[in-house]
């Protein structure tokens, strides 16, 4: 078994953009990568890859285009995040389908891309605020394999899912 979550990773067009905010090292405040960014569809937990590869494979994923912004924000009080809008139904038809595999969904899915996480006590980086809009269309999703070490967490894409346009109206 491994520590799980399915995901979109942004193309690096928009991560080359995000890396232009300004992320001063502080106290108390650990930015992530720009290589683990991402938005998470759903976290899994301890589960079999192949369990949840096959759900996905029975899924019909659509096209969707994800918005980032329209500024950085806090999420839990800890979180420096960046509002991620758009992806809710591919993150509701992943659920669905993976729904009986490892932890339970999340009644409520609040899309985001976590930037850095700040330690109780520790002053919000003036970073809070910032004006972000970008966007992109999601071409696939990806099964990621979390590893949790000390100087943070290691993440390997075990396999993607590409997402298929919605049919037109008048198609049967």
């Amino acid at each position: 078994m491994a520590r799980l979550f399915i995901a979109v990773w942004p193309p690096e067009e928009v991560v080359a953009d995000l890396m232009a905010l300004r992320r001063k090292d502080q106290r108390g405040v650990r930015f992530l990568p720009p290589e683990n960014w991402h938005v998470t569809l759903r976290f899994v937990g301890e589960a079999h890859v192949d369990e949840v590869a096959d759900a996905l494979g029975r899924t019909r994923l659509e096209a969707c285009t994800a918005r980032l912004g329209p500024g950085v924000d806090v999420l839990g009080e800890r979180s420096l995040v960046l509002p991620v809008a758009g992806v809710d139904a591919l993150a509701a038809a992943v659920a669905d389908t993976t729904a009986t595999i490892g932890e339970p969904p999340r009644k409520r899915f609040v899309g985001h891309l976590t930037l850095a996480k700040v330690r109780p006590a520790s002053p919000m980086p003036d970073l809070v605020g910032a004006l972000v809009q970008t966007s992109f269309d999601v071409e696939e999703i990806a099964l990621v394999a979390s590893t949790l070490r000390p100087e943070g967490a290691h993440y390997v894409t075990v396999g993607t899912w590409p997402v298929t346009a919605a049919p037109a109206p008048d198609d049967p």
